[in-house]
């Protein structure tokens, strides 16, 4: 009996350690969900977002430390809100001066938002250096919780929760319940008749690409709590974000949440008794076979067209 009870605090440690890597995964799924599910278009360069987060949070906290070091622990509250506003207005810019322009032409929009994404990298790189780089975390963000022995539970990993579950409630709140979801889902629904009723499609999409990037945007001052920043650090996650979104069902959100919650779970439970790189293929490979029996998704919300 002792092993079982060692195997599971095992799991169980193991699955509260997936569900940092859960948090930033489904802020970053539930951002191109909206982007991607919403609106049909195929962003290559949303992990930059995550990136332009990252680095928003690693400047606050560099200029904290600098110019105001009594608010060191408090300065990651802005820092979210900061990153969020950051990411936003570039998002708001890129959809004006670029992804206007490709609607309904997806191969196009996919190879401006990846040559977007390499001209990001760079400016990144240029900017900030090609090392990894990370902020001085406030210090009650440090150290784990032990309610039971051997296991222990990280206070970041909480924190990042606590964030994805208010982001996540707030944004199901504004989508199903306010004026601009009802416009968001109807011109999901039929773009021709939204426009017809008098919605103003093309502020709807603006609106809805900048948002997604904001919630992108969050995601990277969240990762900052779990790994270092560097220029590349957004295109890590882009491949398994577009799985979530996929495997939950493109126009579901619920589904995102599904799927991200899954994958991550999988992913580090595996990590544990066999090598990443393992862990990934099974992963994968069990998406896939269930992409193969509904490739829908787990969700699939019907869209008239």
């Amino acid at each position: 009996m002792a092993w079982f009870s060692q195997f599971g605090a095992i799991v169980v440690m193991q699955g509260f350690n997936g569900l940092s890597v859960f948090s930033v995964l489904l802020l970053m799924a539930l951002g191109l969900a909206i982007i991607f599910g919403q609106m049909g278009v195929i962003n290559m360069a949303h992990g930059e977002f995550l990136t332009i987060g990252a680095y928003t949070t690693y400047m606050l906290s560099v200029l904290t430390q600098k110019y105001a070091p009594g608010l060191q622990p408090v300065y990651f509250f802005a820092a979210i809100v900061v990153a969020f506003a950051i990411a936003f207005a570039v998002g708001y810019l890129v959809e004006w001066l670029l992804i206007r322009h490709l609607y309904r032409r997806p191969l196009d929009t996919l190879l401006a938002t990846w040559g977007l994404s390499l001209a990001m990298q760079q400016t990144f790189r240029s900017v900030f250096g090609s090392e990894e780089v990370s902020p001085e975390l406030p210090n009650w963000l440090m150290g784990s919780l032990e309610p039971a022995p051997g296991l222990d539970i990280p206070i970041n990993g909480l924190m990042v929760m606590v964030v994805t579950i208010a982001l996540t409630s707030i944004l199901l709140l504004f989508l199903y319940k306010s004026q601009w979801g009802i416009q968001v889902r109807a011109t999901t629904q039929n773009r021709v008749m939204a426009s017809a009723v008098g919605i103003n499609t093309g502020r709807v999409d603006r609106l809805t690409f900048a948002l997604g990037c904001g919630i992108a945007g969050i995601a990277g001052a969240a990762f900052t709590t779990i790994g270092s920043t560097g220029p590349t650090s957004g295109s890590l996650y882009i491949v398994d974000t577009f799985l979530t979104v996929v495997f939950g069902g493109a126009q579901s959100l619920f589904g995102t949440i599904a799927s991200a919650f899954s994958i991550a779970e999988t992913g580090s439970t595996l990590e544990f008794f066999l090598s990443g790189s393992m862990a990934k293929v099974l992963t994968l490979s069990a998406v896939i076979l269930i992409l193969m029996l509904r490739p829908q998704g787990l969700f699939a919300t019907k869209v008239r067209r």
